[in-house]
């Protein structure tokens, strides 16, 4: 249903009207909705001043802006900016952004980045979103930097573990299910304790290409066009994708390789012989790493074959990988505290 008043259009849809004003043969327009009533909404003066006048970037696309930020008298924030002009704007775009802000403000789970909120502001044009920010850095700043020396191998399997457990959770514990755009390593934010939190900061390319989708079959339909929900497409759900990202990054987190490099090529492929030969795994493991566990290598193995598809099986799910790694995963440092123990008494033997 749309209501007319003046130059602007009223257009019902999932429950609210979004105010509209015609421009050619598509309309332009801000929105405040009620789906997004529970969650919180911030000014961009807010957010200007947390990020310092938008200076603190830590991460950049072609379609959006990453900065960090810290509220007054409040938690650490990460606000996700999309680039946008003004009259690329659209009224699928405006919708799917907040279906977009709804769906990630659902998920609750320790080991997913918490949605805090967004930003909706005509002038100048502002659609930012406002997670909660995991202090530690990056899975990938740990594992290639010179800090990749404080991930333990006790460390290592915890992280897998609430990884597993945070896919475990998208995939087979909400309904509909999630599942995270682009998963790698630069998506993983470490708390303090290195906690992992999964971070969807690609769900701003979902936005764009299911709006340019719907865009693209308006054809000449004239200007006032009624936006109907079944137009709208789905969120689109990858969980085979997210699968198989997985299983990559087990083994990035246990070689300590990236996903591509210049002298090993595509970790996967230098990664199978191994792989198929578990006699030969422990040469898999970043020798950056002084101990590690036999046992927690090969449940490792195991996963990551099913997740490339180098076993043949029936289709997997999360819900089964993770129990998989929980039962045979050691996240005690016990393996790593009795052989630091015989290693100081080695050395007092020899002195």
């Amino acid at each position: 249903m749309a209501i007319y008043i003046g130059e602007k259009i009223f257009i019902k849809n999932f429950g609210f009207y979004v105010d509209c004003i015609q421009n050619r043969d598509f309309f332009l327009h801000y929105a405040d909705s009620d789906l997004l009533k529970d969650v919180t909404r911030y000014s961009r003066q807010e957010l200007e001043v947390a990020c310092e006048d938008f200076s603190n970037i830590i991460g950049s696309s072609s379609d959006s802006v990453v900065y960090k930020g810290t509220m007054k008298g409040g938690p650490e924030i990460a606000v996700i900016s999309l680039c946008n002009q003004e009259e690329h704007w659209t009224a699928y775009l405006e919708l799917y952004f907040q279906k977009e802000v709804a769906d990630l403000a659902r998920l609750n789970h320790e080991n997913i980045g918490k949605l805090m909120g967004y930003c909706v502001e005509a002038t100048p044009l502002t659609r930012m979103l406002v997670f909660d920010y995991a202090s530690n850095g990056t899975l990938s700043e740990h594992l290639h930097c010179e800090e990749g020396c404080q991930l333990s191998w006790t460390r290592r399997m915890m992280i897998v573990i609430g990884l597993a457990k945070g896919l475990k959770y998208l995939h087979t514990e909400i309904e509909p299910p999630f599942t995270i755009s682009e998963l790698n390593s630069s998506a993983i934010y470490l708390t303090e304790d290195f906690l992992p939190k999964l971070v969807d900061f690609e769900s701003w390319k979902t936005i764009l290409t299911r709006s340019g989708n719907n865009f693209r079959s308006i054809g000449s339909e004239g200007a006032a066009m009624c936006v109907q929900p079944s137009s709208l497409e789905e969120r689109h759900l990858d969980v085979e994708g997210n699968i198989y990202a997985f299983g990559v990054l087990l083994l990035e987190i246990v070689s300590g390789r990236p996903p591509v490099c210049k002298d090993k090529g595509v970790l996967v492929d230098w990664a199978k012989d191994y792989l198929e030969e578990p006699e030969k795994m422990a040469l898999i493991v970043d020798p950056a790493l002084k101990h590690f566990r036999d046992e927690d290598l090969e449940a490792i193995r195991e996963v990551v074959a099913i997740c490339i598809h180098l076993r043949p099986r029936d289709k997997v799910n999360m819900e089964e990988l993770s129990r998989m790694l929980e039962s045979k995963l050691d996240t005690t440092g016990s393996s790593e505290l009795k052989a630091s123990s015989l290693a100081w008494a080695e050395l007092a033997l020899s002195s």
